[in-house]
């Protein structure tokens, strides 16, 4: 997977890659032709004296010098140039495919992990693709020239290098086989570490209120310790790797001296071929050592790559339709066909034949018991998941057919927990859609019973409003919330327990603004007060997953022994019939 990835944005800057190749070329064979000059400056200028040749030997060195140097820095300019543009590639292909998950996708590889193989795994990707570029394109030059060149200087001393290079590979598969599986490990324990720091910092006050901090703490001191043991494990393989190398080089130097030295008294060769060899010998080593490097890279950005390919190779569940439905026939119209939904991996469906609709500009409630399947059959609606039975409609279109940009631009959804983001309170009611002036922002504020409390903000819309919202009050948050789904103008409203965090008489001002400002808007409303839905023109009541009874708010107090009981858990038993309960609704 590693190479298919680096391959497939890499070659998207050709031209900065052959940079790199044409400028470290020319930088290898500066460095490799140093030594030679080297040699003749002892062999011929010191040996007979003649200074003008040291000199003009000496100049040359210095120009091959500063071009090597300029050489490589271009070479670095063009690899960084081609790494970042792929690290920046990558992050974008990803985020994308990520944001067109479904609830399903992302539940099942965890924000945390995603957030990971978005940051640090693409990251070790692209030092790889840094790197390879620099030393893995250099490494073989200087090992290959090296040995060309150390060949032609002295054929009697190869055998050292055949012996050395041999031996220094060995120690590098050894230790790097080893390292492999250390890196998975390494990449699984750091998405462990996210997660619970993720959970620690979102859920901060709950964990505060129920005076867990210490048992938080240490949650994340065993993540973090299981985390410091692995990458203990693989900074130990370094440390030993190292020395090693550095042994198996001083012993191949000093095996040059040894014989070189011999070689030299006996007159075969000059002290300066054998300095010029031992100069190759270095650079065919440091080739080596180049690749080595590379290598333990390559295991640990194999491993990251593999992760990257999970989401990139991942098809969501919400496939587009090859032919989409755009022109819709029945705007605002919802309609559930016997539809059922079972979440991956349940033993049993979280609803089953669900049938009911909504015409447009009308109101239909959906009440249950805590867990019977609300929030799940509303999540249908804007297709966040796909009904596993059945066939939902919305817009007289299956949403399986439907367009989903379109789709997703006549639907106004406010979640059961909403989520503010970072900027203002402006910023956050344009999200709903961009080019809302300041009067259709302030209108659906004072809709959303949110006016009040935004005007009296020290700068009104432009107000700070801090990542999900955690500056503002839950009822605030949710009026606000309210509000950037009425800004959008959808022609259906979703309101996913909505209400929840409102006074009685606050909740009783926002239901009377919606219907008599938005009466062509259909509303679906997903509520656990019996007050806030007893003047919907239907009511679906859900338990279990499945229909327990369908009607107006009298007919289902005369036929629904289940919404009685609802009826009577939350306003008394004794006063559950049709006339006490309006007298108390009115109240």
């Amino acid at each position: 997977m590693l190479g298919k990835l680096l391959i497939r944005y890499l070659s998207r800057y050709r031209l900065a890659l052959l940079g790199v190749l044409v400028f470290q070329l020319l930088s290898a064979l500066a460095a490799l032709y140093l030594p030679r000059l080297n040699a003749d400056i002892v062999d011929h200028g010191v040996a007979q004296g003649d200074t003008g040749y040291i000199w003009s030997t000496g100049g040359l060195m210095v120009v091959i010098s500063f071009g090597q140097i300029l050489f490589a820095v271009a070479a670095t300019f063009c690899a960084a140039r081609a790494a970042m543009g792929a690290g920046r590639d990558i992050r974008r292909d990803v985020f994308d495919k990520v944001s067109a998950f479904s609830e399903r996708e992302v539940s099942q590889f965890g924000a945390g992990s995603l957030i990971t193989r978005n940051t640090n795994d693409v990251q070790q990707v692209q030092m790889l693709a840094m790197m390879g570029a620099t030393m893995l394109v250099m490494a073989p030059m200087l090992a290959i020239g090296g040995i060309i060149m150390a060949l032609r200087q002295d054929v009697g001393l190869s055998w050292i290098i055949a012996v050395s290079v041999p031996v220094l590979l060995i120690v590098a598969t050894l230790i790097i086989s080893r390292m492999v599986p250390l890196f998975r490990t390494y990449q699984q324990k750091l998405d462990a570490v996210n997660r619970v720091m993720r959970e620690q910092l979102t859920g901060v006050r709950v964990v505060r209120a129920f005076v867990r901090e210490a048992i938080e703490e240490e949650r994340f001191r065993l993540a973090n310790t299981d985390i410091m043991v692995v990458g203990r494990k693989v900074g130990s393989l370094f440390v030993l790797m190292f020395p090693l190398a550095m042994l198996v080089l001083n012993v191949t130097i000093v095996g040059v001296v040894w014989f070189g030295g011999i070689e030299v008294d006996a007159g075969a060769v000059q002290i300066g071929t054998i300095f010029a060899f031992m100069q190759y010998v270095g650079q065919i080593l440091m080739g080596v050592l180049m690749a080595m490097f590379m290598t333990i890279m390559i295991p640990r950005a194999a491993v990251s790559a593999d992760r990257i390919g999970e989401v990139l190779r991942s098809t969501s569940t919400l496939d587009r339709p090859d032919d989409p439905v755009s022109d819709f026939p029945a705007p605002g119209s919802v309609a559930f066909r016997d539809v059922g939904f079972t979440y991956p991996g349940a033993e049993s469906p979280v609803l089953h034949g669900i049938t009911f609709h909504a015409s447009p500009g009308e109101t239909v409630a959906v009440v249950g018991s805590t867990g019977s399947g609300k929030t799940t059959l509303v999540s249908l609606i804007p297709r966040l998941f796909d009904a596993t039975e059945g066939a939902v409609e919305v817009h007289g279109v299956d949403v399986r057919r439907a367009d989903l940009d379109a789709l997703w631009r006549g639907v106004g959804l406010v979640p059961q927990r909403p989520f503010l983001f970072s900027g203002t309170v402006a910023s956050n009611l344009r999200f709903g859609r961009e080019d809302a002036t300041d009067e259709e922002l302030w209108h659906a504020l004072e809709i959303a019973q949110a006016r009040d409390f935004v005007s009296q903000m020290p700068d009104g819309l432009d107000s700070r409003i801090a990542q999900g919202g955690t500056n503002v009050s839950g009822g605030q948050r949710q009026r606000l919330a309210i509000a950037r789904a009425i800004v959008r103008r959808p022609a259906i409203l979703l309101f996913d327990d909505s209400f929840s965090a409102l006074d009685l008489t606050t909740d009783a001002r926002l239901r009377q603004a919606l219907w008599r400002e938005l009466p062509g808007v259909t509303k679906i409303v997903v509520a656990q007060r019996v007050s806030t839905i007893t003047d919907a023109d239907r009511i679906v009541v859900v338990e279990g997953g499945r229909m327990a009874g369908i009607g107006t708010h009298d007919e289902l107090l005369a036929g629904s022994e289940t919404y009685r009981e609802i009826v009577a858990s939350q306003l008394g038993a004794e006063d559950s019939g049709p006339g006490s309960q309006e007298r108390e609704v009115r109240a």
